[in-house]
């Protein structure tokens, strides 16, 4: 599996996590890593979306991944998410800050503590 994204035409690959690449992916990529837990039930996870690639596409320091709840529980119990859509923003491996919920755009980077960073 591949850790890059395809940013040269607007499309912002999506990379799954499973159990198996969850903690070396957080680690082994530079800079920060916004977690996406969902589930495909889920109506506004798929609303977030968008935001996410946005997010994403305008944000080279930020690696935007999802982690499929219902595929991945253990890891979903280890982090306390308790709902979703729910975003973490780890660095090195560590989560650094985290929003429930879907929202707009400002409000979730500032939230993650994002909005700063973009001034």
């Amino acid at each position: 599996m591949s850790l890059s994204s395809s940013r040269n035409r607007g499309v912002v690959e999506t990379i799954h996590l499973t159990e198996k690449n969850f903690d070396e992916t957080l680690t082994a990529t530079p800079g920060l890593v916004m977690v996406d837990f969902w589930a495909e039930w889920c109506g506004p996870c798929h609303a977030i979306a968008p935001v996410l690639d946005q997010i994403a596409q305008e944000r080279e320091e930020l690696k935007v991944v999802k982690l499929n709840i219902d595929e991945q529980p253990a890891i979903a119990q280890r982090y306390g998410v308790m709902s979703i859509p729910t975003l973490m923003l780890f660095k090195e491996g560590e989560p650094q800050a985290a929003a429930v919920g879907a929202m707009p755009k400002s409000m979730l980077e500032e939230r993650l503590g994002l909005a700063e960073a973009a001034a």
